[in-house]
């Protein structure tokens, strides 16, 4: 029980090969034989072990640490002790990422809980439903009718894949996911608890009460998406929900009917964007924004963490708050209220102590 390894990395690398997939430059005296063959922090690194450096604060955990080889921004590199090799780079943590993709490719994406070869007899497969070879169903997943999955695909433990649902290639759909009225890409990492193409919440309001709105659209997952765990992304109404390809989304996100989220975007835990809003390319929203319906949030915008986004938001903008507004305007409100704050405190304290002194 002390040495709970899980992920089984490929064999160790040698420095000659961290510089060439990374393109760092070893110091004069570095053996470019000597290997390495695990990750580390500063502080916990090993004579087995390659770690990165990329910050001053930590220069007493540099000065200290006994790692096998340290990806250091040059500008440090002198501050690296004389047991460990010295590998120069301009951006460390980067290059450290691509050293732990090639050691830890199993930690890419979700494999089999139960180390399943093809489909377990555990799992239900419907007749009509066509899987390529390669694909692994575990115990107590259901692939629906007409389901259509791409080869090199995992389907976790209890997922359930509904009906006419297509699966690309490579991809991994997590444990206890529902996945229903949905098409997915290629290289889609799909994580734990997540529920997939359901009803978006649409009601037409009234006296007498509210009458349902049917959701008659799809959920569009283009490639190399991430979805994190317990995330819900609601088919479309009228249009479908779309996501575009490479964009991130983190653990308990929510996505709104006929939302349209373009490339590469960047959703952060427990965002909710409300129906028919589009983020354009490359837009990020930092934790627990709200994005509220037919707004449209620009290219390459970014919104603060916390922030309510009730209008659209130009391209390329950063915005924070609630409501949400140009970040350097919403500080000015910031400090500006907080030394209103600050001076009623102020004169209470003086008119407190003024009255306890007239009472003395």
């Amino acid at each position: 029980m002390t040495e709970p390894f899980f992920f089984s990395r490929t064999a160790s690398l040698s420095l000659g090969d961290v510089a060439s997939l990374t393109g760092a430059e070893p110091a004069a005296d570095t053996s470019l034989e000597r290997r390495i063959g695990n990750l580390a922090p500063l502080d916990r690194a090993g004579p087995n072990d390659i770690t990165f450096f990329d910050s001053a604060k930590f220069l007493n955990a540099l000065a200290a640490t006994k790692a096998g080889a340290c990806l250091i921004a040059p500008r440090f590199a002198d501050k690296v002790p004389s047991g460990t090799a010295t590998l120069r780079i301009a951006e460390p943590y980067r290059a450290f990422v691509l050293v732990g993709r090639a050691l830890f490719p199993g930690a890419l994406r979700p494999s089999s809980l139960f180390e399943t070869e093809g489909g377990h007899v555990g799992a239900s497969v419907h007749r009509t439903a066509r899987l390529e070879a390669g694909v692994i169903v575990d115990p107590g997943a259901v692939i629906g009718p007409r389901a259509e999955v791409g080869a090199g695909t995992v389907i976790g433990v209890g997922a359930a894949i509904g009906p006419g649902v297509r699966i690309g290639r490579d991809c991994a759909i997590g444990a206890n996911t529902t996945i229903t009225n949905t098409l997915i890409g290629d290289r889609v990492i799909v994580h734990p608890g997540c529920s997939i193409g359901q009803d978006g919440f649409g009601y037409l309001m009234g006296g007498q009460g509210h009458i349902k709105v049917p959701q008659t659209g799809r959920v569009i997952i283009q490639n190399d998406v991430e979805i994190g765990a317990n995330t819900t992304i609601d088919r479309g109404a009228i249009r479908d929900t779309v996501i575009g390809e490479g964009t991130k989304i983190d653990n308990l996100v929510q996505i709104g009917h006929n939302v349209a989220i373009g490339r590469h975007c960047v959703l952060v835990s427990q965002t909710g964007i409300s129906g028919s809003a589009t983020l354009e390319d490359f837009v990020v929203l930092g934790a627990r924004v709200g994005v509220n319906n037919h707004v449209t949030v620009g290219e390459g915008a970014q919104i603060a963490a916390l922030s309510i986004v009730t209008h659209d938001v130009p391209p390329g903008a950063r915005w924070g708050g609630a409501p949400a507004k140009p970040v350097q305007l919403w500080m000015r409100e910031v400090k500006m209220v907080e030394r209103m704050a600050i001076q009623k405190y102020e004169r209470g304290q003086a008119n407190a102590a003024s009255t306890a002194a007239k009472d003395d």
